[in-house]
């Protein structure tokens, strides 16, 4: 059996976590070595049992704890060429840290298979990650992207756990103190993933399958836990699934969020 949680998520940071016996994958470190040591000690983890990290891409609030992580625990670091390159060329890494680029093939990581795919995101190269774990079931995490285009729509596809983001209320956004500029920004295909698109998504997901949703980097300026809630579910209803048959959980900023079992 394998767990699927969030440590933290949001515009302060996020990382999330896939653990298959007491083994496991990080995806992106964006707070203190501390905090993230503090939040896997809560799951019962080890540093020790970490197999690796994969990063998404090189905003500080993916990659903010990096460094200092693998000054005490020199795990591989997969991302794709461009963002290794760019924590490399900008020391946000330490000297020597094993970079692994991962795109284009399955990447086999202490026994779990990690497939990248391309996320529309305003960053060097960002990605999302679709990971087998040893005992078979299948983890999808996809938290920077401004639309849902094909490539991500075919890895989140049978999934048993999908990490997807849910980051604005599109009237609270563009009703909202942000610049014009930013909130264009945001709400343009490079930037963020709205409320109704993560819900439409999560509905053709459902429909094919998936029970077991985390909504991620919910903004906190821009968007509410219970509005996000609100609209997957009221896609779901709209797709003919019964919201009580599936789980959902809207990420928590701060904390570890909810462990799914699959």
């Amino acid at each position: 059996m394998a767990r699927f949680t969030t440590l933290y998520s949001g515009s302060a940071g996020n990382s999330s976590v896939i653990e298959d016996n007491g083994r496991y994958i990080l995806v992106d470190m964006g707070k203190s070595c501390r905090q993230t040591q503090n939040a896997l000690k809560q799951l019962g983890l080890l540093p020790a049992s970490l197999a690796g990290v994969l990063v998404t891409h090189e905003h500080s609030d993916h990659i903010g704890g990096l460094a200092i992580f693998l000054k005490y625990y020199p795990v591989p670091v997969y991302g794709s060429a461009p963002t290794l390159r760019y924590l490399k060329a900008h020391r946000l890494v330490p000297p020597g840290a094993k970079l692994i680029e991962i795109d284009g093939r399955t990447e086999e990581i202490g026994g779990f298979s990690v497939q990248s795919f391309e996320t529309s995101h305003d960053s060097a190269a960002c990605r999302g990650y679709r990971i087998t774990t040893p005992s078979g079931g299948i983890a999808c995490v996809a938290t920077d992207l401004g639309y849902v285009s094909d490539e991500v729509m075919a890895n989140l596809l049978l999934a048993d756990v999908v990490a997807l983001e849910s980051n604005y209320d599109e009237d609270m956004l563009m009703t909202g103190p942000y610049p014009y500029q930013l909130k264009t920004r945001i709400a343009s295909p490079m930037g963020h993933l709205s409320n109704s698109d993560c819900a439409m998504t999560l509905a053709c997901l459902a429909q094919n399958g998936c029970r077991k949703f985390t909504l991620c980097h919910l903004s906190e300026e821009n968007n509410t836990p219970a509005l996000a809630l609100e609209s997957a579910r009221s896609a779901l209803t709209a797709a003919g699934v019964d919201p009580e048959t599936c789980c959902i959980e809207a990420a928590a900023r701060h904390a570890v969020s909810r462990v799914y079992e699959f």
